[in-house]
């Protein structure tokens, strides 16, 4: 049985990524062992975080794309804090979603599930 996926994302600096997350989007670490990786928690959400020392560069990037229950609580939240990409928009699919991008150039999309009244 699977419980849970949690992203393994590379960056060049675990405080930066640190601070970034949690000022931006309140994001706690959870455990960070030293300077080489570090875990983040915010409600539900988990990301981790290491160095790219031993790896190189990364090899793909990813949308990480979490599901909250009031996008434009959100966004007005933090909209003057990060960098918005796009949105809020409301998809065909019955999404409503915006993007921002963290301090490491990775695309973090936000949805809420409007489909339904």
């Amino acid at each position: 049985m699977l419980l849970s996926l949690t992203p393994m994302l590379q960056t060049e600096s675990i405080p930066e990524t640190k601070q970034w997350y949690a000022e931006a989007l309140g994001f706690t670490c959870v455990s960070r062992p030293d300077d080489n990786w570090c875990h983040l928690v915010k409600d539900k959400v988990e990301l981790m975080f290491m160095t790219n020392d031993h790896l190189g560069k990364p090899q793909a990037t990813a949308t990480q794309y979490i599901v909250v229950d009031d996008v434009m609580v959100l966004y007005d939240d933090i909209k003057h804090r990060v960098t918005v990409e796009w949105g809020p928009e409301r998809m065909s699919y019955g999404m409503l979603e915006f993007a921002i991008r963290d301090n490491n150039g990775y695309l973090l999309s936000f949805g809420q599930d409007i489909s339904r009244p």
